[in-house]
């Protein structure tokens, strides 16, 4: 095996052959796989019937409901994989932190992280913690067959982004102001923030999931020296912790350009690009040896149907000399995208990329 290679920890499932594994595994495929990122959510009116008066983070402890949920654009739109419907703060409101995702906001801490005391409140998470979510896998993948699951989960420097701010920021003030300010304190807070994330990982994993996804998606807010010395050493070892696992791993954050090698490097097997770098620029920046998934600009899909092919045709076409891709947004569905543009988006990458 290779140095790059995605260890067999598991034995081969209905999922292994499955166009979007082995795009993961940068094997040939038959065409593009393609799933999008928050396909299960707003933009769906099933989606908004089936939540109708039920609180984001209740939904998200429903195994009916997440199974429900994470299956409906799969019904609807053919994708070649399924993303498990939950939040990247459900596994620290599960240990007793004091959160709320509101409305129009996103996650609110009540209490934030500020100190070394504080620490104390973020304990080790554990199976029974989220017995939901491996309820909820469990019935996903009886339901998926051959199509595979990817789970997910929040990275230490985007989660612990919320826990110090007390929620969204767009200049990372108080985060960033102890990263520069007590690096010691800093390092032990993402250090604790991977053990939490490793085990919410693993809980998927091991209930089925066939791929799983890190999300950092304020990444993008740091120089790389600063991602390099503070951050990359936690998000490697939520990597490190399912290596053993076999699964494939995707790294995805918004506004990396500049840190795409080393969100590589970190241990990821499949590099999510946002929609500001073509993908054969960011092959370059990443370097051998990994998969890459994106990245058509979600803006797109509200044009008509002949500029959403011709720029699909783009991504394909700067996708052209990847040994693996995963055709994908740039970043997450937006609510107010018309369902048919996604569906109609995924029959002509798989036709177009029919080999």
């Amino acid at each position: 095996m290779s140095a790059n290679a995605i260890p067999t920890g598991q034995q081969p499932t209905a999922t292994y052959d499955s166009a979007f594994l082995k795009a993961c595994r940068r094997e040939p495929v038959p065409h593009t796989p393609v799933w999008f990122m928050r396909q299960a959510g707003r933009s769906l009116p099933e989606y908004r019937k089936v939540r109708e008066g039920i609180p984001m983070l209740e939904s998200c402890t429903r195994p009916e409901l997440v199974t429900e949920i994470t299956l409906q654009p799969v019904r609807r739109h053919d994708v070649d994989a399924a993303v498990f419907y939950s939040d990247i703060v459900v596994p620290l409101k599960a240990i007793g932190i004091d959160l709320d995702i509101k409305p129009g906001v996103g996650p609110v801490v009540a209490e934030p992280v500020r100190t070394r005391a504080d620490l104390a409140r973020l304990r080790d998470l554990t199976p029974e913690d989220v017995s939901y979510v491996t309820e909820a896998v469990r019935m996903l993948t009886g339901e998926l067959g051959s199509t595979p699951l990817i789970g997910f989960a929040g990275a230490p420097f985007t989660l612990a982004s919320y826990l110090v701010e007390g929620g969204p920021s767009r200049t990372y003030e108080n985060a960033k102001a102890m990263m520069y300010g007590d690096p010691e304190l800093w390092a032990d807070l993402l250090d604790r923030l991977a053990d939490i994330t490793a085990a919410f990982l693993k809980v998927q994993i091991e209930a089925g999931a066939s791929a799983v996804q890190l999300f950092d998606s304020w990444a993008g807010a740091l120089a790389p020296a600063d991602y390099r010395a503070s951050v990359m050493p936690a998000s490697a070892k939520v990597f490190d912790a399912v290596a053993g696992y076999g699964v494939p791993r995707i790294h995805f954050g918004v506004g990396t350009g500049e840190l795409l090698k080393l969100m590589g490097d970190a241990g990821a097997d499949v590099v999510g690009v946002d929609w500001r770098v073509p993908l054969d620029e960011a092959a370059r920046r990443v370097g051998p040896g990994k998969a890459l998934q994106g990245n058509l600009d979600p803006t797109v899909l509200f044009t008509d149907r002949k500029t959403v092919e011709a720029k699909a045709q783009e991504v394909l076409d700067a996708a052209a000399g990847l040994e693996g891709h995963v055709f994908n947004l740039g970043h997450g569905v937006m609510p107010n995208i018309e369902p048919d543009a996604l569906t109609h988006l995924v029959d002509y990458v798989h036709t177009a990329s029919a080999r």
